[in-house]
C-alpha cells in the first residue's frame, strides 16, 4: 500500500513538475535563471526536512501521522499551481510541497521498516522505490499525451494532477475513513430495517432480540480475532473479517426482507 500510495504520488507531482518550468517561463514570464533558484531552493527544502521528519517521527511515534501530513501537504499544493496568476503563487505551492516530500520521507520508510519482517525487508524497500519510480515515469508520460489532447493547456493538466494527489492520502488512511463511511451507513438503515419488518406491536422485542444477537456476534467475533491473531498472524484476522462481511453482502441479496406496507401492519 505504501508503495501505491508513493506511485500516486508521483504522478501528481511529475504530472505539474515536468511542465512547470515551461509553464513559468512561457505563461508567467519568469526567466530561467529564476526559475533555476526556485528548483534548487525547492529541492534542497525537501532534503533539510527530511533530517528533522525523521528524528520527530521517532521521538513521537506517530510515523503515519506525519507520512500522512506530508502527502496531505503534497495533494493540497496541486490547485495552487493551476489557480497560479504570478510566480508567488507558484513559489508558495513549491515550497510547500517540497516541505510536503520532506516531512513524508523519513517517516514512511521507518513505518515501512517497522511492519515488514525482517527476512523480507530489502525486498519490501525494493518494491516500494519500484512503484514510486514507476510513478515517476507515469507522470510526465500522462502530461505529455494530455498537453497534446488540450493544445498545451497547462492549467488543464495541473488540474488532472490533483485526483492522483488526493488518491494518494486518501489510500494512505488504511482504511478509517471507509470503514467510518461504512458504520455511518450502515447503523442507522439497519435499526430502519428492523423497525420495517417487524409488526408494530413487537417492534420493542424485535429491537431487544436485534441487540443481544449484535452483543453475542460481537463476544464471539472477539474472540476468533484473538484467536486468529494468535495462532496465524494479524493478517488472518482482517481477511476473516472481510469473509464474514461478503457472507453478510450475500444474505442480504439472497434474504431480502419483505417490507410490511402501511395497510398490511
Amino acid at each position: 500500500m505504501l508503495g501505491f500510495v508513493s506511485l500516486l504520488m508521483d504522478v501528481s507531482s511529475e504530472m505539474v513538475h515536468s511542465l512547470l518550468p515551461l509553464f513559468m517561463v512561457g505563461t508567467l514570464g519568469v526567466s530561467v535563471l529564476a526559475v533555476g533558484v526556485i528548483e534548487g531552493i525547492a529541492e534542497s527544502t525537501a532534503l533539510i526536512s527530511k533530517v528533522f521528519s525523521g528524528a520527530l517521527g521517532d521521538h513521537l511515534g506517530r510515523r503515519k501521522g506525519l507520512a500522512l501530513l506530508g502527502y496531505a501537504m503534497g495533494a493540497l499544493s496541486k490547485p495552487v499551481f493551476a489557480l497560479a496568476g504570478g510566480v508567488g503563487a507558484v513559489v508558495a505551492a513549491r515550497f510547500v510541497d517540497r516541505v510536503g516530500k520532506g516531512i513524508r520521507g523519513a517517516p514512511r520508510d521507518a513505518l515501512l521498516a517497522d511492519i515488514t519482517p525482517p527476512a523480507v525487508r530489502g525486498a519490501a524497500f525494493g518494491l516500494r522505490q519500484s512503484l514510486d519510480t514507476v510513478g515517476a515515469f507515469v507522470g510526465p508520460l500522462l502530461a505529455t499525451a494530455l498537453m497534446l489532447l488540450w493544445a498545451n493547456d497547462f492549467r488543464a493538466v495541473f488540474w488532472v494532477a490533483v485526483v492522483p494527489g488526493l488518491m494518494a492520502v486518501v489510500l494512505l488512511m488504511v482504511g478509517v475513513a471507509l470503514w467510518g463511511m461504512h458504520m455511518g451507513m450502515t447503523q442507522g438503515l439497519l435499526a430502519a430495517m428492523v423497525a420495517a419488518t417487524a409488526p408494530a406491536d413487537l417492534r420493542g422485542t424485535a429491537f431487544g432480540f436485534f441487540n443481544l444477537l449484535c452483543g453475542v456476534a460481537m463476544l464471539l467475533s472477539s474472540v476468533v480475532a484473538g484467536l486468529l491473531w494468535d495462532r496465524l498472524g494479524s493478517a488472518y484476522t482482517f481477511v476473516a473479517g472481510a469473509g464474514f462481511a461478503l457472507l453478510t453482502l450475500a444474505g442480504l441479496l439472497v434474504f431480502r426482507p419483505r417490507h410490511r406496507s402501511p395497510a398490511a401492519a
